[in-house]
């Protein structure tokens, strides 16, 4: 019998292990569920003025998902054209690490890391200006950042506006550069002798989909630093849960948390849990434990998941995506230098395929683009296809 995400994520916390890791397709419903955990991890205080001060002064749980990045966002400097920042929305989040902490230099470094090492932000210094009615405005240290690319030469390229995939790099680097500095505190075993205590209430972090731009190479090295961040703070009593529906990002983390480490006094056995999250009908979900499994062959549950939607007709965008990507990996595993070429030995108009393939799997900028239904033709596009390739590469079926 399915649930609502509320008891799935009370489910969470009655479980009760160190690490738990989930894997869903995206609309499932992963950032809802982070949200639902918070809220019912740490309830909001009606009338409690100081809300904002609670992000993460004795908090008891810290996540990082979509409504994170909401945190920053771009002014492009429309009327001059010359100096786009990324701007900062006042919270304490931020004001933490960059003000009280000044982890600014180990941000750049993370950042640089990801992504190209001359590719440098730069934190603003407090300003003042005047505004449309010429009153003096104080502009705070560090809540603006403009970026520069540095060629080693003396020459650099100032004002750069990143890509979105680079800005979403960029604040997982910031949230990553503060959990490494909550480890570090509470790894400390006397509360009396941590350098702060604002984080001794902490029980829970909460992740979501940290990698929905990294590179394969990048995104290995993120899960293993991850998975080995997580565990060295095996002897303290912080919890994590970790959301993904990128199928490798799962699978590497799977490997790392499966493997006990002496050292941290991290235990697989008694510390580790994972699952598959699943969307049931009329809004209700389930949470599949996966004790007995290795990692999953990711393609054939897209195949899978592909088949559910055309036979209930609720087929979307993303499921274009779905095969695309079982395409492409195909590909690979066949040795193919191309996915197009898998289609040659289907059936009916293969250009046409292609096409419509390309132009229903490129990311949207928007979410919400991804879950609007399909017309008629394109469903019917996706049936044949799907019904070609199993009949011609011979998937197995799943249960």
């Amino acid at each position: 019998m399915g649930k609502s995400l509320n008891e799935i994520a009370q489910q969470l916390v009655d479980n009760n292990k160190k690490v738990q890791l989930i894997y869903a397709f995206n609309g499932t419903g992963k950032t809802r569920l982070s949200r639902q955990f918070k809220s019912l991890v740490e309830p909001k205080l009606d009338g409690d003025t100081e809300l904002e001060e609670l992000e993460v002064i004795d908090k008891k749980v810290l996540y990082y998902n979509a409504f994170t990045e909401d945190l920053f966002y771009w002014d492009n400097d429309l009327e001059y054209d010359t100096e786009p920042k990324l701007k900062i929305h006042p919270n304490s989040f931020t004001r933490w690490i960059f003000e009280e902490q000044g982890q600014d230099r180990n941000i750049i470094s993370n950042f640089q890391h990801y992504t190209d090492d001359k590719l440098t932000p730069h934190f603003n210094e407090e300003y003042t200006i005047k505004d449309r009615d010429g009153n003096t405005v104080t502009i705070g240290a560090f809540t603006e950042i403009v970026f520069s690319y540095e060629r080693g030469n003396d020459e650099h390229s100032n004002n750069i506006k990143i890509s979105k995939g680079e800005e979403s790099n960029f604040v997982w680097c910031v949230f990553y550069t503060l959990l490494q500095q909550v480890i570090a505190v509470l790894n400390e075993a006397e509360p009396s002798e941590r350098e702060t205590n604002q984080f001794n209430q902490l029980e829970y972090v909460f992740i979501d989909d940290p990698v929905t731009s990294l590179d394969d190479n990048h995104l290995i090295e993120l899960a293993v630093n991850l998975a080995g961040l997580i565990k060295s703070s095996a002897l303290t009593d912080l919890k994590f849960i970790i959301t993904t529906h990128n199928p490798l990002f799962y699978n590497v983390l799977f490997n790392e948390f499966s493997n006990s480490d002496r050292s941290t006094g991290y235990n697989s056995r008694r510390h580790f849990k994972w699952y598959r999250l699943e969307k049931k009908e009329e809004g209700t979900y389930e949470l599949i434990d996966r004790l007995k499994d290795s990692p999953f062959s990711y393609h054939l549950f897209l195949i899978n998941e592909i088949e559910k939607a055309i036979e209930t007709d609720q087929v979307y965008k993303y499921h274009f995506n779905f095969l695309r990507n079982i395409l492409e990996k195909t590909a690979t595993f066949l040795g193919y230098s191309d996915w197009t070429e898998l289609l040659l030995p289907v059936k009916g108009n293969r250009d046409a395929y292609v096409k419509r393939i390309l132009n229903l799997s490129s990311h949207s900028k928007h979410s919400a683009e991804e879950i609007v239904e399909l017309t008629s033709d394109d469903k019917n596009v996706l049936r044949h296809l799907i019904s070609e390739i199993n009949e011609i590469y011979r998937f197995k079926k799943i249960n």
